[in-house]
């Protein structure tokens, strides 16, 4: 696809909800902020040996001050370079390494004993780990079907396994919880160039709602991080205004207080103002908006 006549702010402006858009961090989101805090929570991050799980998610929830975080990624080594990031920021801080195939039943299944076995549980899950097979493009006739099944493996059922152990290992069902699992818009809308990674992350996207019915104690929201410059972020795409690390990761520990609760099942982008979220809260609660649904008229109704 040629995106090389588009404005630079189009993809900042094609989903704008709110009136204020973000492409860096801002005050209501800063998690240095004395409201910001969340001492005494633990948090799971996957993913977190590379792009946002090390730039954006650890280092904003260390500024927050957190008791633990959990590191899990398939490289060992990285995860201990992003510890060592987060221990410059915070030294109090508890971080446990658990390298993982987030795929592996049985690998999730042991990560999460050893969560339990160093903290007890965990409060906060950020399902960040995700791969994009489809590169700068790709059609459905010409996939390779274990490259485009891999997709689905990392970014549907490894997400749905480590939501599932997450849900399970809180102390009680009523205990409050955060679920934020990464999308991206073309999940929302779909890529014919990128069809296996928008389809797969639609399933990560998908899950949101279906945990937010069932589970009133947990936060769960969609979260699309924007476009931002990791190894995931195709070429083609590179002269497009870009978000931040800091901005993606001052929204996630916002999202982690119960002001954010009213976003449970919910899907946003991380360049709309939380103030303009907050200011629609009664819209959002009472509708549709932000979700994905079938468009059309149903009903007999009109046919008469």
């Amino acid at each position: 696809m040629d995106f090389s006549q588009l404005p630079k702010n189009f993809f900042l402006t094609l989903f704008q909800y709110t009136k204020n858009v973000h492409s860096d961090q801002y005050p209501a989101v800063d998690p240095t902020r004395e409201d910001m805090n969340l001492t005494g929570k633990v948090v799971i991050i996957t993913g977190a040996s590379r792009g946002l799980g090390a730039t954006a998610f650890a280092p904003a929830f260390a500024k927050a001050g957190v008791r633990g975080l959990v590191l899990i990624a398939t490289n060992s080594k990285a995860l201990k370079k992003v510890e060592q990031d987060i221990n410059k920021i915070n030294s109090e801080i508890k971080t446990l390494i658990i390298p993982t195939d987030i795929s592996d039943g049985q690998a999730v299944a042991s990560a999460f004993d050893k969560v339990q076995a160093t903290f007890g549980y965990a409060d906060i899950l950020i399902n960040n780990a995700g791969i994009n097979s489809d590169g700068e493009g790709v059609l459905i006739s010409q996939a390779d079907e274990e490259t485009w099944w891999r997709q689905f493996e990392v970014n549907g059922k490894g997400t749905f396994l480590v939501t599932r152990s997450f849900i399970n290992q809180l102390p009680t069902r009523d205990a409050p919880a955060t679920i934020i699992n990464l999308t991206t818009g073309a999940a929302w809308k779909g890529n014919p160039m990128a069809p296996g990674y928008s389809i797969s992350k639609l399933v990560a996207q998908q899950l949101i709602p279906a945990v937010a019915a069932v589970h009133p104690n947990i936060t769960a929201v969609a979260l699309h991080p924007g476009l931002l410059d990791t190894d995931m972020l195709p070429q083609s795409m590179r002269h497009f205004d870009r978000e931040t690390p800091e901005l993606v990761g001052g929204l996630a520990v916002w999202l982690s207080h119960p002001h954010a609760h009213f976003l449970s099942g919910k899907v946003i982008a991380s360049q709309w103002d939380v103030d303009d979220l907050l200011a629609r809260k009664l819209e959002i609660q009472g509708g549709n908006d932000l979700t994905v649904d079938l468009v059309g008229k149903f009903g007999p109704g009109q046919f008469s």
